[in-house]
Formats: structure tokens, sequence, C-alpha cells
């Protein structure tokens, strides 16, 4: 049995899709479909099923997931242990949708400069879901918003950048004071669920501030665009460009508000953590290249 099968199969079980577990590992769609098909022949049975728009595992599928899990760490370890004096292995790690623009481009470029033997196989997601992956291994690093929590002391914690908190409305808008825009205009609110969207409801519940509801969105992006087509104000962390291309926007620095924090956490003691630690590094000084860039 393949081990490589075996981790296509998992991939389209996380992503509940061939087309885009076919794009994570460079592969065709085809190839995709002809390795679950051997993979199925070697186990005896169907392991996934067509749902709807989605991949879904069947109940063999589901019954043999953490074994699978476990096979392909196990093999993945074997490969750290043989190579623990050199750089070499796949890393597997999580990154919230803001920064695979904004910074992720120039931390593989440095990965791919510095670094060659080692592979990042990226995984997009949430701050609150990526956080859980690294807990439980699923994932070996993680770059997201720092959680509203004490961070437990197996981990370490890494601080890329602080993205400040801005008002933002359109290009018509008139009014400069915060607080006024944030009383008066229809509010398009970044979602609470996200721990960066738990920043904003800190300061505005600091602040004494109810401002009319519109909409409530999870993508950064998507708030960007609502306000330039004039559907309200949004007060939102300033996070990395490139932004929606287009858009005719006002920020707006609010004093005194907390940050986003954005950073990389990674179990300290695990069988890459010299491979974590190199990601780490390069994390950090992609980073500090960037804010250079910007202030440039």
């Amino acid at each position: 049995m393949e081990t490589r099968f075996l981790k296509t199969f998992l991939n389209v079980v996380e992503l509940t899709s061939v087309a885009a577990a076919a794009r994570l590992e460079s592969l065709t769609p085809s190839a995709v479909v002809q390795r679950i098909r051997a993979l199925e022949a070697d186990v005896g049975t169907v392991l996934l099923r067509r749902s709807g728009h989605s991949t879904r595992p069947t109940e063999a599928g589901v019954a043999i997931l953490e074994m699978a899990r476990k096979l392909i760490e196990g093999t993945e370890s074997l490969k750290a242990i043989a190579t623990r004096n050199e750089e070499v292995g796949t890393i597997r790690v999580g990154v919230i949708h803001s920064m695979i623009t904004g910074l992720l481009p120039e931390i593989l470029t440095a990965m791919k400069e510095a670094r060659p033997g080692i592979l990042v196989d990226v995984q997009p997601g949430q701050s609150v879901d990526l956080y859980q992956k690294v807990l439980d291994g699923t994932l070996d690093a993680a770059i997201l918003v720092e959680p509203p929590f004490a961070i437990s002391k197996e981990h370490v914690w890494r601080e890329l950048r602080r993205d400040r908190l801005i008002v933002l409305t359109s290009s018509t808008e008139q009014e400069t004071d915060v607080l006024t825009i944030l009383r008066q205009a229809p509010f398009i609110r970044y979602d609470r669920k996200h721990w960066g969207g738990r920043t904003v409801e800190g300061y505005l519940r600091r602040e004494k501030l109810s401002p009319p509801d519109r909409y409530e969105l999870d993508s950064l992006e998507a708030i960007a665009v609502l306000v330039d087509r004039g559907l309200g104000v949004s007060l939102i962390p300033d996070w990395l460009p490139p932004w929606p291309e287009g858009l005719r926007l006002r920020k707006i620095a609010v004093e005194g508000a907390p940050t986003r924090n954005v950073g990389v956490i990674y179990r300290q003691l695990s069988s890459k953590d010299r491979l974590v630690e190199a990601f780490s590094q390069e994390a950090c000084k992609a980073a500090k290249a960037k804010e250079l860039t910007l202030r440039l």
C-alpha cells in the first residue's frame, strides 16, 4: 500500500474536494482519482463518495482515518529521524486567509532559497480551527491570530506582526472623527467568531459603542468591497496588502485601540522540531522585511 495514496486520501477528506487536493499536491484531478481507486483496490472497499458539491468519506473511509493519519505521521517521523542532521522533509502549516497573500509568498520564497530541502504543505483556514489542529497534531505549525487566552507551555508562539485597527470608509465620507463615524454610519462588522473580530468587539465595548449593524462578515476582503460600494463603514485590522484592486477607500487610524497580533505557533518538542523551527525563523525574517518595505 502506497503511503502517498493514503496522504492523497487524507487531503481529499480534509478539503472535501478532489480538485482542491489535486491543487495542493500539484497533481491533475484524474491523477488524484487514480490514486484513490488504487487505494480502494488495496483496501477492498469504497472509501470516498460524492455528496452534492463535496467529496465525503464513506463509513469505511471514516473508519480508517485515524490509522491513516498515524501511518503518515509514522512515515514522516522515520524520514525526520533518518535526516535529523539535515533540513529535509515536509511540514504541514496552516495559514489564515489574510496571510496567504500578505506574507506567505515571501516566506515560501525564502524557504525555497535558504531551506530548499523543506517542503511546506499549506492548509488555509481560520485561526480557531488552525489552532486546534496544531494542538491535536494534524498541523505541525500555523500562522494565525494570537488566541485570546494563554497558550499552552508545550507550544511556542512567535509574533510576526501587529495589525492596527482602522475605521474603513468609502472615499466620499467627509467625517473624520472615529467615534462619530462609528455611532452614526451603518456598520459592517468583522465576524465576532473570529479572534480578530473579538479584538474589534473588545474596543467597541470599551468605548461603549453600539454601531448600527448592517452586515456581519468573516472576510476582510468582502468587507472592504462593501465599504467601497457605500453600504456602510467598518472597524477592521489593517491587514497586509495586496487588497482587492480598484477600491476607493479611506483608512482612519484608531488611536489607543488594541492590535490584532499575528504569529506562528508550533509544538516545542516533535519529530519535526528542526524543520518547524527553520520555518519559524524564515517567517520572522520575511515579516520584518515586509514591514521595512511597506515603510519605504
